[in-house]
């Protein structure tokens, strides 16, 4: 049996980022081969994730990043099961990475992604650095999505994160202003976060979608009582104005600006380009709220510390 030095337990310590006893344990296991102890750990790595990848993971972060030369925003989500790991510095440096690895990406599938060598180290895959981060910080967590936006000539991206990564957003700006714009650009980001727009202008929302839109409502007015006995020209107006208002609301350039509620998005940006002297226009833009979509179970506290406590 190989003696375990004080130095070999650092130099895998700094390799690895694992804890000390368990370089210590896995250099035992290896009788002091190095590369066959990041072996086991990165074996009991992917053994400690799958035995917390059945739980819910619905919190975390969504994060923003842009590369040196501004031509390049990805908006990431990576959730984690308890808002108090979206706080951990360790976690909010793997996502940082993440959203770089994303950014040199050439694939847009999240599975494809999962499988490309880790940005932060080679001899991994995306999948394999995120079951090392599972086992260091003691929660199941998850790379649930990322947008990754190249930008045209003459635009520039606006970006915005609120409350420490519960919403990320990122839009494409157009203007000969350039940076000038990037004032109007964040002041529209944040009406993206808070009022979540699926469309930048009425052009972009299919027919489509309208017709599935309108069969929802006229289903909705046949299931209310109150709308039996009147008229059917009458039902088709109440409908046509409640469409109309549903798109609005969908429809970024529709939308009341919330700065200022004289204004709908399209007349403040107006505005804002006679006062840079040139036009202000949104290309597009990426949203991610932390955890949309995700149902999340609801449970008593005392009887979550009680589990945990192993008192049920």
């Amino acid at each position: 049996m190989a003696d375990i030095t004080a130095a070999m337990v650092k130099e895998l310590r700094e390799i690895s980022g694992a804890g000390m006893m368990e370089c210590k344990k896995a250099l035992v296991e290896a009788n002091g081969n190095l590369q066959e102890a990041q072996k086991v750990l990165r074996e009991k790595g992917l053994s400690a994730a799958a035995k917390k990848a059945g739980r819910l993971a619905a919190e975390g972060m969504s994060h923003v990043y842009l590369n040196d030369a501004k031509d390049i925003a990805v908006v990431v989500e990576v959730n984690s099961e308890t808002d108090f790991v979206a706080k951990n510095a360790e976690f909010q440096v793997f996502v940082d990475k993440v959203a770089l690895q994303a950014s040199k990406t050439s694939t847009d599938d999240i599975e494809k992604f999962m499988d490309e060598k880790w940005i932060d180290d080679a001899n991994l895959t995306v999948k394999e650095a995120l079951s090392h981060m599972v086992a260091r910080i003691g929660e199941n967590l998850s790379i649930r999505r990322f947008a990754k936006l190249e930008k045209g000539a003459g635009s520039i991206f606006a970006t915005y994160i609120h409350a420490g990564g519960k919403v990320a957003v990122v839009a494409e700006v157009e203007s000969a202003a350039g940076d000038k714009a990037l004032e109007a650009g964040k002041n529209i980001c944040m009406q993206i976060a808070s009022m979540n727009p699926q469309f930048v202008t009425r052009d972009e929302v299919s027919e489509e979608f309208i017709q599935s839109e309108k069969e929802i409502l006229i289903q909705q007015a046949k299931n209310d009582e109150s709308n039996a006995g009147k008229p059917e020209n009458i039902i088709e107006k109440m409908i046509e104005g409640r469409l109309g208002k549903h798109l609005r609301a969908l429809c970024l350039y529709d939308q009341e600006y919330v700065k200022d509620g004289d204004f709908t998005v399209e007349k403040y940006l107006d505005a804002a380009g006679k006062e840079l002297g040139s036009p202000v226009k949104i290309l597009r833009f990426a949203r991610f709220e932390t955890g949309e979509g995700i149902e999340k179970k609801e449970e008593n506290f005392a009887d979550e510390v009680s589990k945990a406590m192993g008192q049920n």
